[in-house]
């Protein structure tokens, strides 16, 4: 009787070896080692403080690490903690800046994706005017507009309300599911059950808590 051996595991879509990053004296990541796979939804837990919005900006090519191996793909999409929006624009005018900067024909997946968010802005509304969970779910749309391989999420659903809170992770398995790679970085780890992989930022190295299936 002859078995058929496995597929070969399908390589990292993104790979971290031996990051370090300094700021004057402070060593913020000292030696951080991470492997994300294709389809996988990755968590990384720390205290405030810990680097982990240092480490999702040099992921999103923000920032330069001191030394270490960065190796990422084509696309990255990137939600951080701080809105990145401008006040004075409205809803249409950011998904036409963006939709222009990612080279993309339409923004019509950005419509569809706060549309499935429940956005209860409307595209001539100032950003200013909008409510910090309606311009959080604005700032997840921008990120995710143009369907990139790799999407770093800086605690991403803050301001949500309990529904908005579990449509995002249903999303955020959605996109895993079509072989996209989720990173959700927060201080809290009460999500864990909803990631295939967790790991722990203390001490400038990421450390696994859990890897495989989901709980």
């Amino acid at each position: 009787m002859t078995t058929t051996p496995a597929p070969p595991a399908a390589p990292p879509v993104l790979r971290l070896r031996d990051v370090h990053k300094r700021y004057g004296p402070r060593t913020v990541l000292n030696g951080a080692d991470l492997d994300a796979a294709p389809g996988r939804l990755i968590g990384v837990v720390g205290e405030n403080g810990a680097g982990k919005s240092t480490l999702l900006r040099i992921l999103a090519g923000e920032l330069r690490a001191d030394r270490g191996t960065v190796r990422l793909p084509a696309t990255v999409g990137h939600c951080p903690q701080t809105v990145v929006l401008h006040h004075a624009l409205t809803v249409a005018q950011h998904l036409r800046y963006f939709q222009v900067a990612y080279g993309l024909p339409e923004p019509t997946r950005a419509w569809e994706l706060l549309e499935e968010l429940r956005f209860a802005g409307g595209p001539r509304d100032r950003t200013g005017t909008l409510s910090g969970g309606t311009r959080q779910k604005l700032n997840l749309a921008v990120a995710l507009m143009h369907d990139p391989e790799l999407l770093l999420l800086d605690e991403p659903y803050q301001g949500f309300d309990w529904e908005t809170y579990l449509r995002f992770w249903e999303i955020a398995r959605s996109l895993c599911e079509r072989g996209r790679t989720v990173l959700v970085v927060s201080h809290m780890a009460h999500d864990a059950d909803r990631l295939d992989a967790l790991h722990r930022l203390a001490g400038g190295r990421l450390t696994p808590v859990r890897d495989g299936g989901r709980a």
